[in-house]
């Protein structure tokens, strides 16, 4: 009987079973207590980027081959960046394509599934072929090609969730690495409490330049299907907005992006770097992030803003440009609000209001040139000279906002201001970051409600959170209160704020406020 072929950056469980000629592909993980055994029907073909779940079973019949995408003839072949999930059952003949996902006990027998199906869960799938992009039901039973016909496309929210579980199980294997390593266990406590850390994709942690918070969103904008690129600009270029484009990042595996964006930054180490989120399909930017700034060490003390559904951080170092009151930031954020076809306001209050989020609007700002923006804006700081002020984005379409970041403090030069929002008045109080709170005042700005995981440290390494008590409030204060309340019961353990969209189903943040001693 032939021997398993197992790429060396493929991850095989201990506690799973391979048999007979079966060839794994590159970065594929094979989780515990699943079972391949090509030893009646052979060769299996698992192509790379697919995760095999817990308690998996792949098989196939002595007859009855498929052709698979190389033009060779296999009892079973499953292509790249699937998942097959927990329980479920591949026996051959069974053709699965890229992209596919298969759900939780389901079966595929005697049948070929086209590129980018979605199989939720208990579904059968015998003697049928599938074309690709349907979407199957849980509980059906497609037995003949009528059905098979009729089935309906997926949908965006759906590929998006088989794009988020491969991702997971990306960071899994990290987990499964260091579970017998003491060496490897120690090095990722260490580096946890570092902002400058991530994944090199092959199960190992290493310094990269990128904070968590800055990993957290690269992960959001992939599970949202969007697409991730790179800027860089010396000092010259950053102050007129002159950015220029890295090379395009054509992968979609979260460690993959990360390792390309941390050559950027080291390709341009004395130069601005920022990242890009890229909605391909709607031909836009949903994110633009500076990650990287000349001659500065990785910001571990970032502020917290957010642009449609997409949270992102802006690290809280500033310049001054051209010794006005606007901050070199802030310029570059009037000029592509403008550029995204979005309008300009501003807010004030004083430090009462504040305290309250009663903040008063400024005089309409009309202006669609940056610099008569710029000016406008300027003008309504000089006037507010003792009061904070805040800088507004706001698409008129949609009629909401998309940017509120303070500009301007009291008894501080406003180049000076730290970029935090209204929460932090209330950080000295409170057991959370000023980051987190200014995370809860835009999460509940925009109308989503908030909930809490926790996770010990050994459920940490396999991202196996627990939800906390729902928090039902919409008040900042009340939401607030819930959220330490979780922390201080599960005070030796991790703490992540979750920020959900109720309509759309969905979770829009993902954040962590506390992690063990």
């Amino acid at each position: 009987m032939a021997e398993p072929q197992i790429d060396e950056t493929a991850y095989v469980h201990s506690f799973s079973n391979l048999i007979g000629d079966v060839y794994i592909g590159a970065h594929v993980l094979v989780a515990p207590g699943t079972s391949i055994r090509a030893d009646e029907g052979n060769p299996f073909q698992i192509s790379e980027g697919t995760n095999v779940q817990d308690g998996v079973v792949i098989h196939g019949l002595e007859e009855g081959r498929v052709v698979g995408d190389d033009g060779k003839r296999y009892s079973v072949w499953i292509g790249k960046n699937a998942s097959i999930t927990h329980m479920a059952l591949i026996h051959g003949p069974a053709y699965v394509g890229d992209d596919c996902f298969i759900g939780f006990r389901s079966t595929v027998f005697n049948a070929r599934v086209g590129n980018g199906c979605i199989v939720m869960m208990h579904a059968l799938i015998q003697d049928v072929e599938i074309a690709p992009g349907k979407y199957v039901p849980s509980g059906s039973v497609i037995t003949n090609q009528q059905q098979a016909d009729r089935l309906p496309d997926v949908t965006e929210t759906d590929t998006k969730f088989a794009r988020h579980v491969v991702g997971i199980n990306d960071a899994l294997v990290t987990g499964y690495r260091c579970a017998d390593d003491v060496s490897c266990i120690i090095k990722v406590r260490d580096e946890l409490g570092k902002s400058d850390n991530g994944f090199n994709g092959k199960g190992t942690v290493q310094t990269i330049g990128l904070s968590n918070q800055i990993m957290d969103q690269v992960r959001q904008l992939l599970a949202q299907g969007y697409k991730i690129g790179a800027e860089h600009a010396d000092k010259r270029r950053f102050k007129t907005g002159s950015w220029q484009s890295c090379l395009p990042i054509e992968s979609q595996r979260e460690s993959e992006v990360i390792a390309a964006l941390s050559a950027y930054m080291a390709d341009y180490s004395g130069e601005y770097v920022r990242l890009i989120g890229i909605d391909s399909k709607a031909k836009r930017r949903v994110l633009e992030e500076i990650i990287q700034r000349p001659d500065d060490k990785p910001q571990g003390r970032v502020a917290t803003t957010t642009t449609g559904s997409s949270s992102y951080s802006k690290p809280a170092s500033i310049e001054s440009v051209n010794g006005s009151g606007l901050i070199a930031e802030m310029a570059e954020q009037v000029r592509q609000l403008l550029a995204q076809g979005y309008k300009v306001g501003t807010e004030h209050a004083d430090k009462r209001r504040f305290k309250t989020s009663s903040w008063k609007s400024g005089a309409p700002i009309a202006a669609t040139n940056a610099s008569q923006a710029i000016a406008a804006v300027e003008a309504s700081m000089a006037e507010h000279v003792g009061e904070y002020v805040r800088l507004i984005g706001i698409d008129s379409k949609a009629k909401r906002r998309v940017l509120e970041e303070i500009i301007q403090r009291p008894d501080a030069p406003a180049s000076k201001a730290p970029a935090n929002s209204s929460s932090q008045a209330l950080a000295s109080d409170s057991k959370l970051s000023p980051e987190a709170l200014e995370q809860v005042h835009n999460i509940l700005a925009q109308g989503h409600k908030i909930g809490t995981e926790h996770a010990d440290k050994r459920r940490f390494k396999t991202s196996s959170w627990q939800s906390c008590s729902p928090i039902e409030s919409q008040r900042e204060s009340d939401v607030i209160a819930a959220l330490e309340g979780c922390m201080t019961e599960h005070s030796g353990e991790y703490v992540r704020l979750i920020g959900i969209d109720t309509k759309a189903k969905r979770r829009v943040v993902e954040m962590i406020i506390q992690r063990p001693a």
